[in-house]
């Protein structure tokens, strides 16, 4: 089996906050990332496709191909928008780097042309990072 990673980076803005908690309970759950005037971060994404090598092309995917199924379905909807706000699939959720993940994973399963969908890591921080391999990964 071979693992093929492409990294997409992307910036975005959020709150965590929880509607149903006074201001005082999400600043004491959340700290600093309840900010009302929100924050941002460079995230970091990989997304990891395995698959066996195509004796045709050489190739598990085509890293263009790859390329362009993130752009469409993450980057342009992801990119310089605000995450609590902007983003139709984060819609009802907080925003947390563990619901991101698994919203990221959603809009991709079943888009990924060859090989199939392994993992997707997304890197908050330098120091932070968040992984989801799927219910059956």
């Amino acid at each position: 089996m071979i693992y093929v990673t492409r990294r997409e980076v992307f910036s975005a803005a959020h709150r965590l906050y929880n509607p149903r908690l006074s201001d005082e309970e999400n600043e004491k759950l959340f700290g600093k990332c309840s900010n009302p005037n929100w924050h941002g971060h460079n995230y970091v994404l990989e997304v990891v496709v395995k698959g066996e090598i195509d004796s045709l092309t050489g190739y598990v995917i085509d890293l263009k191909e790859l390329k362009r199924i993130i752009r469409e379905n993450i980057i342009e909807k992801l990119d310089h928008k605000n995450l609590n706000l902007d983003v139709d699939f984060l819609k009802g959720k907080i925003p947390s780097g563990e619901n991101l993940v698994v919203a990221i994973w959603n809009q991709l399963e079943g888009k990924i042309t060859n090989g199939k969908l392994h993992a997707i890591k997304l890197f908050e921080t330098e120091n932070n990072y968040f992984e989801y391999r799927g219910e059956e990964n």
